[in-house]
């Protein structure tokens, strides 16, 4: 393992090498906001095109009723948000919906159940989804709770890209957020997905609560996977009433960009997704954030549930800020 350095701007590329330690992520997590950030950025730039970003969409097939208690989540059926239950989509409803986003200029098409892992019955018509994503010719992601190794390897003869499936936040802190799966869970199906061959989409929410060094130890287990995830999305909580972090405090802005540079840093070479919460950041923190080195976000009005800022607001800010869109599989 090399020396940590004291100086961030001696050494600007891959001064740690994995597995990171704790104490390495927290240096870099701690150092001088000007350090850290000339930092990320400059991984950044040895990796990809600095003004370009990713976009995906995300549309939810099948809505509500989740028999997990994930503390965050309107989708739970044991909170009280209001948000009934729905079927599973048809097929062609999610195809049309695929079609306005690949027009609407997304690359990757995601889609989301909300289960606790999808069931025998429901196989037929996710692969049929995925099958007709991948004919318009976009990437295609899907995030369906839990996958046992066949469902895995059935979803990627089917073409699927991308899988995502969140660790949330640490080992440490997960039991306070999730009580009806475990950390070890997750772990699992993340090595599924992995052995299948489909990429890994692998990332966490902060402002739950959670200390800063969760969101540290959050970051050093994703970094020390055997491979790190392709996609690492980065959400920030909207607290959603019903729900038990309904009255969560919001994580300062800094302290948000500090998490988007720390994943760029230790992940140089996957795309870390501005993610969920971006209706409640202004145009300079999101340019902050891209500065740090994220380089993918969610389009469109909605997330799964959530509010999103709209796609005329997100091209005006990337007007502003010289940023265009990325091309199906650019780095």
């Amino acid at each position: 393992m090399n020396e940590l350095s004291p100086d961030l701007t001696s050494d600007p590329i891959g001064w740690a090498l994995p597995p990171w330690t704790r104490a390495e992520a927290q240096a870099l997590h701690d150092a001088p906001f000007n350090d850290l950030l000339f930092q990320a950025q400059t991984v950044h730039r040895q990796n990809f095109d600095p003004n370009k970003v990713q976009l995906s969409r995300l549309l939810s097939i099948k809505t509500g009723g989740c028999p997990e208690d994930c503390g965050y989540c309107s989708q739970s059926a044991h909170h009280e948000s209001g948000l009934k239950a729905s079927k599973l989509m048809e097929v062609r409803r999610v195809i049309a919906e695929a079609t306005k986003a690949r027009d609407a200029g997304a690359t990757r098409y995601c889609m989301g159940a909300a289960w606790r892992n999808p069931k025998a019955r429901d196989m037929d018509a996710v692969v049929a989804m995925v099958e007709g994503v991948k004919a318009l010719g976009m990437e295609s992601c899907m995030t369906l709770g839990m996958l046992d190794l066949e469902q895995a390897a059935r979803l990627k003869q089917a073409g699927l890209d991308y899988y995502n499936h969140n660790i949330d936040t640490s080992e440490r802190y997960y039991s306070e957020i999730i009580s009806t799966r475990t950390f070890a869970d997750r772990l699992d199906t993340l090595a599924n997905v992995r052995d299948s061959g489909i990429k890994v989409c692998c990332g966490g929410i902060v402002g739950m609560g959670e200390e800063p060094i969760d969101r540290i130890d959050m970051l050093v287990t994703l970094a020390n996977l055997p491979e790190h995830p392709e996609s690492v999305p980065i959400n920030m909580l909207i607290p959603i009433d019903g729900t038990p972090l309904a009255e969560a405090k919001p994580i300062e802005p800094i302290e948000f960009v500090r998490v988007i540079a720390l994943a760029r840093i230790m992940m140089p070479k996957s795309h870390v997704r501005l993610s969920a919460g971006r209706t409640a950041m202004t145009d300079e923190m999101q340019a902050l954030c891209f500065f740090a080195g994220a380089n993918s976000i969610f389009v469109g009005d909605t997330l799964l549930t959530a509010n999103n800022p709209g796609e005329d607001k997100d091209s005006l800010l990337f007007r502003r800020l010289g940023i265009e869109p990325m091309e199906l599989g650019a780095q």
